[in-house]
């Protein structure tokens, strides 16, 4: 499984709770599309993950900014993974993006709205945000590929899922 969390916007601690922490700490990769805010929930959230692969986002302090990418890929399950913060990118500069990088799924936080989309072809998910949602529901990604499928399920802390998606790899 892959999870997915993005905005934290947290001083000290990795604010994970409930279901999103349990998933984090059961995912065999964990993604996260920026704002930590502060080196200390960094290293927080890669503590719980058994793997982290994370971009910076407009929030984040310069220390976080030096260790983090704006843009990173990773190969998960057979699929390309694109993951941008998303606050530099407008829809078609992210398009060109996920072409130049052969991106089967496209990952992005900033706004905090957890949703499940496509973007020219590919798929395309926001996890919102589980400790800061603002007003949207917190939330995570859990990504699960088998079958010749990739399945995406938004859900809360409390473990409900509330949207889901398939494809076809």
């Amino acid at each position: 499984m892959l999870t997915v969390v993005s905005d934290t916007h947290g001083t000290d601690g990795h604010r994970l709770e409930g279901h999103t922490l349990d998933a984090v700490r059961a995912a065999d990769h964990v993604v996260h599309a920026g704002d930590f805010t502060t080196e200390a929930v960094l290293d927080a959230v890669a503590a719980e993950a058994s793997a982290l692969t994370a971009v910076s986002g407009n929030n984040d302090t310069m220390g976080v900014r030096d260790r983090l990418s704006d843009v990173a890929t990773l190969s998960w399950a057979g699929l390309t993974v694109l993951v941008v913060h998303g606050h530099e990118h407008s829809e078609t500069a992210l398009g060109m993006l996920a072409r130049q990088e052969d991106a089967d799924v496209v990952v992005v936080g900033h706004s905090h709205r957890p949703e499940i989309g496509e973007l020219g072809g590919r798929l395309l998910v926001n996890p919102g945000s589980y400790a800061d949602p603002r007003r949207y529901r917190p939330a995570h990604a859990e990504l699960v590929a088998d079958d010749g499928r990739v399945r995406v399920r938004l859900r809360s802390p409390d473990g409900a899922v509330f949207s889901t998606a398939a494809r076809d790899r």
